[in-house]
């Protein structure tokens, strides 16, 4: 009797510790972390104003609830305010956070506060525009390149294969929209009867900067009768594609002009319904915001994660706007 519940007792031994085996390889490659409670996570945009960072910030405040960790999200007003950028991650890593996601505004410039904050075992993960020549925890965005060959699949088939073409670029340094612009012009360069009229010009960082030079990129381009000596305009973001639409209201351009831009608002969204743009390009800034924290706490929590995670884009037209699957991109948190 007593050999057999000595047996019986090595077989519960045994069946326990198999359980709890599997249970910690469960949590060691689960796709969800766990409950984090005393960590702080620092998420930096590029900016503040635009609907695209607050998607990503009610995305990021999401996970951060979800697996119980504090967020903080910062950054600067605007997005050509590099030093301002640099202080906030400098200030983070001053005050000893657990990780940061970063948006770099610059893809030079935030090298030396991230190394900085990699020295201090801070570990930082990329969101939405990549970073030159240092190594982070996880690149998480938009295939740029991608979403510019579909703006530019889509111009093509707007103009049926022919026509006079501006691009007015977004800034300098910003890896993220350059992608977008490339992706665009190796569209249209493959294409012999489409000619590019100007590619050299950029928007700057505000809608009032990228109004103000679509005035002045475009005045040139028209013709006696009022009208535009061009048949399509390609903006690379939120704020470029709204400093043009305003442009060619005020004009009376709108919905004269194919017209293809980048990300959604509420009013660009309402001149895609109105016809004075023919196709956004749409990405997932909520997605972004919620898996650049939930896979830093991966990282911190030991957790393989992949080194680049694309979030998604889709090209919206008034055709497909009221679909299920447009709409959820569209009326995403913010």
């Amino acid at each position: 009797m007593r050999q057999f519940a000595s047996m019986c007792l090595g077989l519960a031994l045994l069946f326990g510790l198999a359980g709890c085996g599997e249970k910690a390889a469960e949590s060691a490659t689960g796709s969800k972390p766990g409950k984090a409670k005393n960590l702080h996570i620092a998420v930096i945009p590029k900016g503040s104003t635009h609907e695209f960072w607050k998607s990503v910030q009610a995305g990021a405040l999401e996970a951060g609830k979800e697996f119980g960790v504090e967020v903080t999200f910062k950054g600067p007003m605007k997005e050509d305010d590099r030093e301002s950028q640099i202080k906030v991650v400098e200030d983070f890593v001053t005050g000893g956070v657990d990780g940061i996601v970063l948006a770099p505004l610059d893809d030079t410039a935030l090298r030396q506060p991230v190394e900085a904050a990699k020295r201090a075992d801070i570990p930082v993960l990329i969101i939405d525009s990549a970073l030159k020549d240092v190594e982070v925890v996880s690149f998480v965005a938009t295939d740029n390149f991608k979403g510019g060959e579909t703006a530019g699949h889509e111009m093509e088939r707007l103009l049926g294969g022919k026509g006079r073409v501006v691009v007015l670029r977004y800034q300098e340094g910003s890896a993220s929209t350059r992608e977008r612009e490339d992706g665009f012009l190796q569209v249209m360069r493959s294409n012999p009867d489409i000619v590019v009229v100007s590619e050299n010009q950029h928007a700057g960082p505000t809608t009032e900067s990228a109004q103000t030079k679509a005035e002045s990129l475009l005045a040139p381009l028209k013709r006696p009768d009022g009208s535009l000596d061009v048949d399509g305009i390609f903006c690379p973001n939120e704020s470029s594609t709204f400093g043009m639409l305003r442009a060619l209201q005020s004009n009376g351009w709108a919905g004269k002009v194919r017209f293809v831009g980048f990300d959604a608002s509420t009013k660009l969204i309402d001149a895609l319904r109105a016809g004075e743009i023919d196709a956004l390009v749409v990405q997932n800034p909520h997605r972004m915001g919620y898996l650049g924290v939930k896979t830093i706490l991966d990282k911190i929590q030991g957790r393989p994660v992949e080194a680049r995670i694309d979030t998604g884009a889709a090209l919206v037209t008034k055709a497909n706007m009221d679909s299920d699957e447009m709409r959820k991109i569209l009326e995403a948190p913010k």
